[in-house]
């Protein structure tokens, strides 16, 4: 019986994570939402006298840069070679498909790519994942702790390998603000944002939004938490509590900007969609927040913009509070079927934390990295042969090392609840108090309601 409620919940979980909610919510590539069906890749990578080892993603890029690892490993590694057979399914089949042979037992790959909206599956009494705390010692100290943590079991026990930070910083269209004569580098708090945006509608006589606010997606609410330290899913063994101050303030504050027509809300919700491609590059709006893997949105589709934009932290509420979390991230993972668990671990801990693999991860995937001994390193953060250190008017790194520099980066947890509360607070509180102007308090106190009722 608890397998057959464990197996209902993650079905929910999955049903809740629509694959548009997920390109706009976490993911590192647009490929993560690729359609139903069966593998779209198979591809084994090593020689043959090595250990043989089967990976399951959700992404062919992903399973590109691990074949590469593969490659690296062998020639660093000739008396403990390893041979993985990469197979890439789409994001909903692949998370079906790894939770059903997990609980039958057999059938499961022993690696495996898990998004982080999924991750809470896995997780909790009973683990289906082998420990990872040992493999991943070497680089602890050197790991942005957040990204591990939201990976690990409540004891603290290490279950998954991040991919990145996704550090939410501010994307400003510096080329808008020169033009109008504005100062954007200045901004500090909200309160100063706010001043900014009223000031830009005056010099464009409201051609231009400072900003646009997202009826589809919460990273704005996950920027207010870690900014007052607080998380709506109570963490790892907590309790939901979505009536909080950090996200009361960030709504009341997007409400009074579009009462103001300093903002807009976000065509099809959020911005991470073509239609918010098309807001940015016709500078229809002119700043907002999201995660540093949002750079490659830009190169791929927005490459028009090079040299307009420029990255720097978010504004807070209250000086020295905390001005980014981290947001999205797949967390790879070795199962508790592979038969040899502690080598599938040893590799894959090297070839997603040494410097090694993030280079591959900076280089080639544009994510930015979680070995924070890195990004003081000139060679790897500063190299112009990179496209993002010449596509903004400041290399990445140097606002990841402002971040550093002052602990900047809040967590905020995604467990089992986050499914239901996700679901209800995109499909409904944000529509009615962005869209219909309903009173603050209200609308989270249903949304409590709601989510109370459906967790039980």
């Amino acid at each position: 019986m608890k397998s057959k409620k464990i197996l209902a919940a993650a079905t929910a979980a999955l049903m809740a994570f629509s694959p548009i909610s997920v390109m706009a919510e976490s993911t590192e590539a647009s490929t993560e939402a690729s359609t139903e069906g069966e593998a779209t890749a198979v591809t084994t990578v090593g020689p043959e006298n090595g250990t043989k080892f089967e990976m399951w993603s959700f992404v062919d890029v992903h399973n590109e840069f691990y074949g590469k690892m593969v490659d690296l490993w062998n020639k660093q590694n000739p008396d403990k070679p390893v041979t993985i057979t990469f197979t890439t399914y789409p994001y909903s089949d692949m998370h079906n498909k790894l939770m059903m042979s997990l609980q039958a037992g057999e059938g499961a790959p022993d690696m495996c790519d898990v998004e982080i909206g999924q991750f809470p599956n896995y997780t909790g009494e009973n683990c289906p994942l082998y420990p990872l705390t040992d493999a991943l010692a070497p680089y602890e100290d050197k790991m942005v702790k957040s990204r591990l943590d939201v990976y690990s079991q409540a004891d603290g026990t290490r279950i998954g390998v991040p991919t990145h930070v996704g550090a939410s910083v501010m994307y400003w269209n510096a080329e808008i603000f020169e033009k109008y004569g504005l100062d954007y580098k200045s901004v500090k708090t909200w309160d100063d944002y706010t001043k900014l945006g009223e000031q830009l509608k005056e010099a464009s006589n409201g051609e231009v939004y400072l900003t646009s606010v997202d009826t589809g997606g919460t990273d704005w609410m996950w920027v207010a938490m870690a900014e007052y330290g607080e998380d709506w899913t109570g963490g790892p063994d907590g309790e939901v509590n979505v009536e909080l101050d950090s996200v009361k303030k960030m709504l009341t504050m997007q409400q009074q900007w579009l009462k103001d027509g300093i903002a807009m809300v976000s065509t099809d919700g959020h911005v991470d969609l073509e239609a918010g491609y098309k807001n940015i590059s016709e500078g229809k709006i002119a700043s907002f927040p999201k995660a540093m893997w949002f750079m490659s949105r830009f190169v791929n589709y927005m490459p028009e913009m090079k040299g307009k934009y420029d990255i720097t932290t978010i504004p807070v509420f209250e000086d020295g509070q905390k001005c980014s979390v981290g947001i999205g991230g797949t967390g790879t993972v070795v199962t508790n079927q592979c038969k040899n668990p502690e080598l599938a671990a040893e590799w894959l801990t090297w070839a997603k934390c040494s410097k090694e693999g993030e280079e591959h991860i900076w280089n080639d995937l544009g994510f930015d990295v979680c070995n924070k001994s890195l990004w003081s390193d000139k060679a790897f953060a500063y190299d112009k042969s990179n496209v993002y250190n010449t596509f903004f008017r400041v290399m990445p790194y140097e606002v990841l090392n402002e971040l550093a520099d002052k602990d900047a980066i809040g967590t905020v947890y995604t467990t089992s609840v986050s499914p239901t509360l996700n679901d209800y607070i995109n499909t409904t509180t944000l529509n009615e108090v962005l869209e219909e102007g309903k009173d603050v308090d209200e609308a989270l106190a249903e949304a409590q309601d709601y989510v109370d009722m459906e967790i039980g």
